[in-house]
């Protein structure tokens, strides 16, 4: 048996394996184990309290076409509070917080190397995207407004800088996307890595925050709309800007204690990907009990289809599947409603608008 104290689930036959959350192939996904309980991953259980961690804490068998692979190390990082007081990581005294200990102070990014990185967006892949859709004007905005920066770490590669409400910057998250698509690219692994990690910076500190978390202090009043990825904020920020889009990152990324403590005095609507409702719907007593108002918008759990379910759709799949120019009109008339009057009364039609792009000196007329 090994001495550490959590490894993979040792191959017992086909029941020991599990579908892959990211490849989606059967049978392929082993999960940690706790070698002093001898329990699924999907629980582990310390000797002073019990941590639950989230399925997805796992490894892919296809490390060449996959290569999905989160380990709990990987996970502690992300999520410090959830961290046992000792493990198979570092020794127990390492672990184990004296009485008079304070708290590690949060570690943050410089600002200029932030900054340095706040350009560059014609070989941003997910800027190209958003401008094939919005036109360069809006893209540029949204990249601004979101503090997307540029990456070297991969050709075409963004990061999403995890800026708090006092605008430091926390950590940023590199991902790459296809341009034309705007889907992640997963092949021949999944191109997703931390900026802290990248610096090798000793002794970081990580304490997550939502991501677009920077934009709250400007726009107080708004309700806040919650999803899990950071492109689904921005795109649902273009379609619906009477709210505040934040992204957690993950399932499970900022829902803590500690991290949600900003929504506090905010209405908030969590807004999960099909086939996470439920598991977002637990987050709703956490968030009360922190005086938050939050509610769940389960509407499109209600209604996917099949293929929807197991694609895993966001708002944004759906969203973008309205024209620029009708979603413009939809905000007006939200904002104000006898718009909508004028237009039936007046039998209006609504024209697409030509759409002038400076990157190419060219004018996009209406099909």
């Amino acid at each position: 048996m090994s001495n550490h104290r959590f490894i993979l689930q040792p191959y017992k036959g086909v029941g020991s394996r599990y579908c892959c959350p990211t490849c989606h192939k059967k049978r392929c996904f082993s999960r940690y184990i706790d070698t002093e309980k001898q329990s699924c991953f999907s629980r582990y259980i310390d000797t002073e309290k019990q941590i639950s961690f989230p399925d997805d804490v796992s490894r892919c068998d296809h490390e060449q076409s996959c290569g999905y692979h989160l380990t709990p190390k990987e996970y502690f990082e992300r999520n410090p509070q959830a961290k046992p007081l000792h493990s198979d990581f570092a020794t127990p005294s390492a672990w184990r917080a004296k009485p008079t200990e304070q708290r590690k102070p949060t570690s943050f990014i410089a600002a200029e190397t932030v900054s340095q990185t706040l350009h560059g967006y014609e070989k941003n892949n997910l800027y190209l995207f958003l401008r094939s859709k919005f036109g360069a004007e809006d893209a540029l905005r949204l990249m601004k407004d979101y503090r997307v920066g540029t990456s070297k770490h991969w050709p075409g590669s963004c990061v999403f800088w995890q800026t708090d409400a006092n605008g430091d910057t926390r950590t940023g998250k590199v991902m790459l996307y296809n341009a034309d698509s705007g889907k992640r690219v997963k092949e021949p692994f999944n191109h997703v890595t931390w900026v802290h990690s990248l610096l090798k910076m000793p002794d970081f500190n990580l304490r997550q925050c939502f991501f677009g978390e920077h934009l709250l202090p400007m726009n107080r009043g708004k309700p806040v709309a919650i999803v899990e990825s950071e492109k689904t904020a921005i795109v649902a920020s273009y379609y619906l800007p009477e709210y505040v889009w934040l992204a957690t990152g993950g399932k499970n990324g900022c829902f803590n204690a500690d991290a949600l403590r900003v929504l506090r005095g905010c209405q908030v609507i969590l807004y999960p990907d099909i086939g996470a409702t439920d598991q977002w719907r637990q987050k709703l007593s956490l968030l009360r009990s922190l005086g938050i108002e939050a509610s769940i918008f389960n509407f499109l759990e209600e209604v996917a289809t099949d293929d929807e379910r197991t694609a895993g759709l966001d708002i944004a799949d759906y969203l973008l599947q309205i024209e620029p120019d009708q979603a413009i009109l939809q905000s007006m008339i939200r904002r104000n409603p006898i718009l909508q009057k004028l237009i039936d009364d007046l039998q209006l039609t609504l024209v697409s608008v030509e759409r002038y792009n400076p990157d190419t000196d060219t004018i996009h007329k209406p099909s």
